[in-house]
């Protein structure tokens, strides 16, 4: 191993919840692996990990050691790619956290470019809909919508989008369109929650109109499927709901007088962290592939 190997075998560990995992993406043995580990706690004097035949849980000092020690070794391997990066590509193992949406209707068909043009780098991928700690969460890169406000992160944009009000045809067929905003009282609404107002453009300015939902979800993913299914009108990201408006599965909805609010998506890292050149060539692919918002062509 190239770093001290009882702290990186620590910090696999914790990082994949399993000691037989740990042991084959360092190219060890399990027990070896545990050795490491228990050699390390008797340096310390502490105990680092309680050990049960379920779960892999950290202490608090545990805690407070793997955050640094995680810290630490990224810092040893950006050193050591940056001394090789002029003789070799971008690889290693990126770790990428992303929302539902942008993910599965986007990144993750995008990926199989990114990962032909960079046969040297591996993807690690998870989801989710929350605000992550890049730490807590082991991610090299989050992408997340919206401002940014963490001041101890950068966040470099790379794209927008905006959301859409659509239904699918055989609910327009079966309950009439929408003509202006104040007839989305008589129709059935799909609210992906946590929801907002929808705003709609008036001679006075911006209306914000509360909707009354028949349905309310908290999986982007569910309410597009409803939508799809014919059960009502929603408004979601046209990351979702584009390629189906392109494809005729859903119909654009009052696109005159419903306002369009463009949201930043953000490549959101550590600072330094950019200077990797896995971190780095993935950084210009989100521009390249996503820049000019495909989704809505």
């Amino acid at each position: 191993m190239n770093a001290p190997g009882d702290m990186r075998a620590f910090v696999r560990v914790v990082e994949r919840q399993s000691f037989s995992a740990a042991a084959t993406s360092l190219g060890l043995t399990p027990s070896a692996v545990s050795r490491l580990v228990s050699k390390l706690e008797e340096r310390l004097g502490l105990r680092l990990l309680h050990r049960t035949t379920r779960r892999l849980r950290l202490t608090s000092e545990g805690e407070v050691y793997f955050a640094r020690a995680r810290s630490i070794l990224a810092d040893i391997d950006e050193v050591e790619t940056e001394v090789r990066k002029l003789r070799g590509a971008p690889r290693g193992r990126l770790s990428i956290n992303t929302s539902n949406a942008f993910g599965i209707h986007q990144l993750a068909p995008a990926l199989s470019d990114f990962l032909q043009r960079y046969s040297e780098i591996e993807v690690e991928l998870s989801f989710t809909d929350r605000v992550t700690d890049l730490i807590t969460e082991h991610a090299d890169i989050a992408i997340r919508a919206g401002q940014v406000n963490e001041l101890s992160l950068r966040a470099q944009k790379f794209a927008e989008f905006e959301r859409i009000i659509c239904a699918a045809p055989s609910y327009l067929e079966r309950r009439g369109v929408p003509h202006k905003p104040a007839d989305l009282a008589k129709h059935v609404c799909i609210v992906a929650v946590p929801s907002s107002p929808w705003p709609f453009h008036t001679r006075e300015g911006t209306e914000f109109l509360k909707i009354q939902p028949r349905v309310a979800s908290d999986n982007g993913e569910a309410a597009l499927q409803l939508a799809l299914d014919g059960v009502g009108i929603v408004r979601l990201a046209d990351v979702i709901v584009g390629q189906e408006i392109r494809h005729g599965r859903l119909v654009q909805l009052l696109a005159d007088v419903h306002k369009s609010e463009l949201v930043p998506l953000s490549a959101v890292y550590a600072p330094g962290r950019h200077r990797l050149p896995k971190v780095s060539v993935f950084l210009d692919f989100l521009v390249e592939r996503f820049g000019s918002a495909p989704w809505r062509k």
